[in-house]
């Protein structure tokens, strides 16, 4: 019968409506019985409550780890241990206070010396000495026999990227001479320099010869005819002799060390307009439309003809190398002719992109194959044309009236002369093609260009009957200079 009563007691517990009597004392019973009986003995103090208190306090030292036993601290207020210090134990406490309190000594090593020296030699001064910021003026001067290993990565020479490139342009000439009663004509070319520093230039029915070395001014020639003028001077590739155009059809031949005519060569049905030399080869083109090709050397000087051209041949040059000969003319064509000896021939390339008159024509130096031309008025364009491939490189809107080109070699850039509407010269980077600077001070629109022997001096001749030397290309003094006779100019007028 006993799992009966244990079962009773079980439902007991779970209804939890009646005391467990078997149950250990809570703690806020032992608590409230404690504090009770503290109070009694209080009231009524004897041995036996005053042992019984004790039993009931807290022991004063605990069980700890491993078995040992650990003070208790005691509560605020309780006693606490005071030693007994000597004079003696004072002055040693002091002692080893101000002793904490001194900076520590390093103790002398006998390997510093060592290692200083191993620091002077992987870093070239002693780490210890050395400083990392100096507020002085100038940088600390590196020891004697120091070698810095990243001078290649920290190097101070300035690479080409970082050398500046652009150079002072003059914006104003630098000496203007007078050119009276010059003539206002697009077509024709009235003006080339000579590698004898001779300037020549034609006025209505004269040609002058002005020296830039010395300032000297030679009439060479002056037409007999009435209402006869000059179309054309140019010279030969050494600057001994000088060919001429004339209004009446004739290309005349000068030796200009005696001023005396070599011979009048004939065969033109209108005035030559354009001359150009290759070798002892003289091409002459005409109003009519026809290039001569004129050999110098023999009494039957002319070779044969090019026909190609409806109207006047206003432009003619040859590339640098001698292959080919360019014509330009007023049917705003640009023809390319081989150099081949007699015999009928045709253009190699026929350019027909512009749309108005090609006078201006000039050939690379540093590429004999690329040849630039501008148009007249209707036209304004500047192309650059490749004559092995017979395709147009590039082409831009220069939005005025191209009269003249030519190239720079000396610093690889294209000069252009302009008439209607801008009358100014502009010189382009080539091949980018992006303009350098204008030069301005024309009062009509520019006719003929030329350079200088040297390359280094642009003359432009205008139809405000001036003729202005611009110093654009003067080599950098810097660079190693070629023989060169180099000239003073004097300002001086041509009349």
């Amino acid at each position: 019968m006993a799992h009966f009563g244990f079962e009773n007691d079980i439902h007991s517990v779970l209804k939890l409506d009646m005391p467990i009597t078997n149950a250990p004392m809570a703690r806020w019973q032992r608590k409230a019985s404690t504090s009770t009986s503290a109070n009694t003995s209080a009231l009524s103090p004897n041995k036996s409550t005053n042992r019984s208190l004790s039993m009931s306090k807290t022991p004063s030292k605990t069980p700890g780890k491993n078995g040992k036993t650990q003070s208790t601290p005691s509560k605020a207020g309780g006693d606490r241990f005071i030693p007994i210090r000597n004079a003696k134990q004072m002055d040693v406490a002091s002692f080893l206070i101000s002793k904490e309190n001194e900076p520590a000594e390093e103790p002398v090593s006998s390997s510093s010396s060592t290692q200083k020296a191993w620091s002077v030699t992987l870093n070239g001064y002693d780490l210890e000495e050395a400083k990392i910021l100096h507020l002085g003026g100038k940088p600390l001067n590196a020891p004697e026999g120091y070698q810095n290993n990243l001078k290649v990565l920290y190097s101070q020479v300035p690479t080409p990227v970082s050398v500046k490139k652009s150079r002072y342009i003059s914006s104003v000439p630098e000496r203007i001479l007078d050119a009276p009663e010059l003539r206002n004509d697009f077509y024709l070319n009235l003006m080339d320099w000579g590698r004898q520093n001779l300037l020549a230039v034609a006025l209505a029915e004269h040609v002058y010869l002005w020296d830039a070395a010395v300032g000297d001014i030679v009439l060479l020639k002056k037409m007999e005819e009435e209402n006869g003028y000059i179309c054309a001077v140019s010279w030969s590739k050494d600057g001994n002799f000088l060919a001429i155009g004339t209004s009446d059809c004739k290309v005349e031949l000068w030796d200009v060390q005696y001023q005396k005519r070599l011979r009048s060569m004939d065969g033109h049905q209108a005035r030559v307009g354009c001359l150009s030399w290759n070798d002892h080869v003289l091409s002459s083109g005409s109003r009519s439309g026809l290039i001569h090709q004129h050999d110098v050397r023999v009494a039957d000087h002319h070779v044969f003809t090019l026909r190609g051209h409806s109207q006047e041949i206003c432009g003619l040059t040859w590339s640098p190398d001698g292959r080919y000969l360019a014509s330009g003319g007023n049917d705003n064509l640009v023809n390319i002719w081989p150099a081949m000896q007699g015999g009928a021939q045709a253009p190699v390339h026929s350019f027909s992109e512009h749309q108005g008159a090609v006078k201006a024509l000039a050939w690379c130096p540093w590429q004999p194959s690329i040849l630039a031309s501008g148009g007249g008025t209707s036209d304004r364009h500047i192309r650059i044309w490749n004559v092995n491939s017979g395709s147009c490189v590039s082409s831009w809107d220069t939005q005025s009236q191209v009269s003249s080109l030519l190239f720079a070699p000396n610093y690889k850039e294209l000069v252009s002369g302009h008439g209607f509407a801008h009358d100014k010269i502009f010189i382009w980077k080539y091949p980018s093609l992006t303009k350098v600077t204008e030069l301005e001070g024309h009062e009509g629109r520019i006719l003929n260009l030329t350079l200088s022997p040297d390359g280094s001096t642009v003359a432009s001749v205008s139809a405000d009957e001036t003729i202005r030397l611009w110093k654009c290309f003067e080599k950098d003094p810097a660079k190693k200079a070629k023989p060169a006779g180099s000239s003073s100019i004097i300002q001086q007028h041509i009349r």
